[in-house]
C-alpha cells in the first residue's frame, strides 16, 4: 500500500520539446529546497518525476505516501505512527511515513484524495515541521522536503471545499505539468525501446504492431504503454511481437478503425448524362454497361459485421459495441445477412 522508494535511479524517456523542458525544470528543481506540485493525468510519469528531482542532490531518503490509500481507521496511523497500546492491535510501537522521511524527501501521491482532517494535521506538519503519533503526549519532529502530485484540478477543489485553501498555497509554490502521452507521440518510440529492453529478451515488433502503437492515443498513458509492452512479451513465444497480441484495449481501437474504413464511401466512375430531364435511351445503355466500383450499402455492412466477429472471436457484445449499434440490432442483421449460425 505504502512503500519506501527504490533506490535504482529513475529514467525520463524522450526527446519531445515538453520532455526536454520537463528535463531542464527537474535539473533546477533538485536545487532548491521548495515544495513542487506536479500536475497531469494518471500514468504520465509524475512520481518517476518526483524520483528525478530527488536524485538530483539526494540527501536522505524518498518515501512515497500513496494518499489514495490512506483510507479506514488506520490511515493516521500510517501517515504519523503510533505508540504501543495505542489502540487495539497496537502491540509495538510504530514508525509512521512522516517520520521516515525526516531528512529526506516525502513524495505525496494523489493528494487531492487525502481526506480533510489528515490535510488539517498534514498542513501543521508543513508548519510546524512537527507532529504527534496516534496515543502519543509528546509531539515529534520531522524535517522534510515535499513533493506533491494530482490528476485533480485542486483550483476546483478548493472552491468545492473538498481541498483545504491554505495547504493548496503551502504546496502550490512550483508546479510542473506533465503532458499526456497523445500530445507527444514523438516520444513512443523511445519509449517502446526502453520497455523493450528492460522487459523483453530480444523481441522486436513488426511494422503493423509499431504503426498501431503510433497511431493510438493511449488514454491510460506512459503507464498504458509499459503494460502493453509486457503483456505482448509475456504471451509471446518467439522474437516477433505482432499486432494480435496486442491487449484488448488496442485490438478494440484497430476493430473500431477498420470498421470505420469499411463504411467509407469509395470513389466511383460516372457517365456524362445528356442535357435535359429524362436520361437518353443511349445514356441508359451506357450506365448499364459501367461496371459502377461503389460497394453496395448493405455489402459494406455485411463486410464489417463479419470483421467485428472475427476481431473478436465471435463475441457479439463486443463486436456490437466497436460497431456501434446495439447487440438487439446486430443479431437482426445476422439473421438480414444469413450470417447467424
Amino acid at each position: 500500500m505504502l512503500a519506501q522508494a527504490e533506490e535504482s535511479a529513475p529514467l525520463l524517456v524522450g526527446q519531445s520539446p515538453r520532455i526536454r523542458n520537463v528535463l531542464r525544470m527537474v535539473e533546477k528543481l533538485g536545487r532548491c529546497p521548495w515544495p513542487v506540485l506536479l500536475l497531469g493525468e494518471t500514468g504520465t510519469g509524475k512520481e518517476v518525476v518526483a524520483r528525478s528531482i530527488h536524485k538530483v542532490q539526494p540527501v536522505g531518503p524518498f518515501v512515497t505516501i500513496d494518499c489514495s490509500s490512506l483510507v479506514g481507521p488506520l490511515m493516521e496511523s500510517e501517515l504519523f505512527g503510533h505508540v504501543k497500546g495505542a489502540f487495539t492491535g497496537a502491540v509495538t510501537p510504530k514508525t509512521g511515513l512522516i517520520e521516515a522521511a525526516d531528512g529526506g524527501t516525502a513524495f505525496f501521491d494523489e493528494i487531492g484524495e487525502l481526506p480533510l482532517d489528515l490535510q488539517a494535521k498534514l498542513l501543521r506538519v508543513l508548519q510546524e515541521k512537527e507532529f504527534r503519533p496516534v496515543g502519543s503526549l509528546t509531539h515529534r519532529r520531522s524535517d522534510f522536503r515535499v513533493i506533491a502530485a494530482t490528476n485533480r484540478d485542486l483550483t476546483k477543489e478548493v472552491e468545492k471545499g473538498t481541498f483545504r485553501r491554505d495547504l493548496f498555497y503551502r504546496l502550490n509554490v512550483v508546479n510542473l505539468r506533465l503532458a499526456p502521452l497523445r500530445d507527444r507521440k514523438e516520444d513512443v518510440p523511445a519509449l517502446v525501446a526502453h520497455f523493450l529492453a528492460r522487459h523483453g529478451k530480444g523481441h522486436i515488433l513488426t511494422q503493423e504492431t509499431f504503426e498501431a502503437m503510433l497511431s493510438y492515443d493511449w488514454p491510460g498513458n506512459v503507464r498504458e504503454l509499459e503494460n502493453c509492452i509486457q503483456h505482448m512479451v509475456a504471451i509471446n513465444t518467439g522474437p516477433l511481437l505482432h499486432a494480435a497480441e496486442l491487449p484488448s484495449m488496442l485490438q478494440n481501437y484497430l476493430l473500431a478503425k477498420k470498421a470505420q474504413t469499411f463504411s467509407m464511401a469509395v470513389g466511383f466512375q460516372t457517365v456524362p448524362k445528356p442535357p435535359g430531364d429524362a436520361p437518353s435511351q443511349e445514356h441508359r445503355a451506357a450506365l448499364e454497361g459501367v461496371r459502377s466500383p461503389i460497394i453496395p450499402l448493405m455489402q459494406v455492412e455485411r463486410q464489417a459485421i463479419l470483421e467485428a466477429l472475427a476481431y473478436t472471436r465471435g463475441d457479439r457484445a463486443v463486436a456490437a459495441n466497436l460497431l456501434g449499434i446495439g447487440r438487439t440490432t446486430l443479431y437482426r442483421k445476422l439473421k438480414e445477412y444469413q450470417l447467424a449460425g
